[in-house]
């Protein structure tokens, strides 16, 4: 099979590939067309997997198929965006029709849901990885950043963290998926639910924000150097599941929420009023801390002290 029989037969024949909403044209020519609504602007964010760094290989092409879209979409749930599509530029060792097939499904299904299109891409040989670039739209002036978080704000996440990064020692083989807690967390870790609706509430609302995807702490930090704060997590508020409580344990569970990674739920600054008004329209908003004058982020106990914390997120290149 030559590579445009490939595009066509698994990726321009789903159904999240065919034209609508803001896609006047998608795959056949050499450019797709997007029509952006007048007073909005594009959002556009590119991710790269790499078999062995960002996934195993071998792994279920199905799942990842659903996560490769999702973590992608999560950085336009992060500036608040609504979705519009994405491309995929695809490399893989060889032709094999039933890996292709499933991992096609995969990312329809994960496309369905967050409400995304197939709008373009490549395919080539080479050692499987893929890069997909996503595209949204989001109001003029209105989009989520990471600078504008100001002293008093509270620090708040959108969900239970720790999840995906206590999956992992059962996604590479170092520890059995046995019982419900492991299924719970393996269902973060190979399809997360990129929270747009979320971002888009947190117009005009939220001060600072971006999707948790190297860890709590470190991600943490970009908002703080970006606003010139200091953010301060409450470790006691710091929203864990009990999933994650029962498999790992409350040691490693947190350590899990504060660098484990992964998690791609939006952190965000919010003042305290605009807190309440979202919390009382029933977003599952934790608050975890608040902001201050100073630098960095710090993680402090109930008595107000403060907690040391050794790894902190990750990082591909450091040493």
């Amino acid at each position: 099979m030559g590579e445009f029989e490939l595009i066509r037969h698994y990726f321009a024949a789903a159904a999240c590939a065919r034209v609508g909403g803001d896609v006047v044209l998608g795959i056949g020519d050499d450019c797709a067309l997007l029509s952006v609504p007048t007073g909005e602007q594009l959002t556009v964010s590119t991710d790269t997997l790499v078999a062995g760094v960002h996934f195993p290989d071998p792994c279920d092409p199905y799942s990842l198929g659903q996560r490769a879209l999702a973590i992608s979409t999560s950085d336009l749930a992060g500036m608040g965006a609504s979705p519009i599509g994405f491309t995929l530029a695809l490399t893989i060792p060889s032709v094999d029709s039933n890996w292709l097939a499933e991992f096609a499904r995969g990312l329809d299904c994960m496309a369905a849901g967050c409400g995304m299109r197939l709008i373009g891409g490549d395919t080539t040989r080479g050692p499987l990885s893929m890069t997909l670039t996503v595209f949204g739209r989001v109001p003029q002036g209105e989009a989520l950043l990471r600078s504008g978080a100001q002293p008093g704000d509270l620090l708040c996440v959108g969900g239970a963290l720790g999840d995906a990064a206590g999956a992992l020692p059962i996604v590479l083989g170092e520890r059995e998926a046995n019982g419900v807690e492991a299924a719970a967390l393996l269902r973060r870790y190979w399809s997360p639910q990129p929270q747009l609706s979320l971002g888009q509430a947190l117009r005009g609302k939220a001060t600072a924000a971006l999707d948790i995807s190297d860890g709590l702490m470190a991600d943490c930090a970009h908002i703080a150097k970006a606003s010139s704060v200091s953010l301060v997590i409450e470790q006691g508020r710091v929203p864990l599941s009990d999933s994650l409580l029962q498999f790992a344990g409350a040691e490693q569970a947190l350590q899990c929420a504060l660098a484990g990674g992964d998690d791609y739920l939006l952190a965000f600054t919010l003042p305290s009023h605009w807190s309440t008004a979202l919390q009382a329209e029933g977003w599952a908003i934790h608050v975890i801390g608040h902001a201050t004058e100073g630098e960095g982020v710090r993680l402090v106990d109930a008595g107000g002290h403060t907690v040391s914390v050794g790894q902190r997120g990750y990082n591909h290149f450091k040493s």
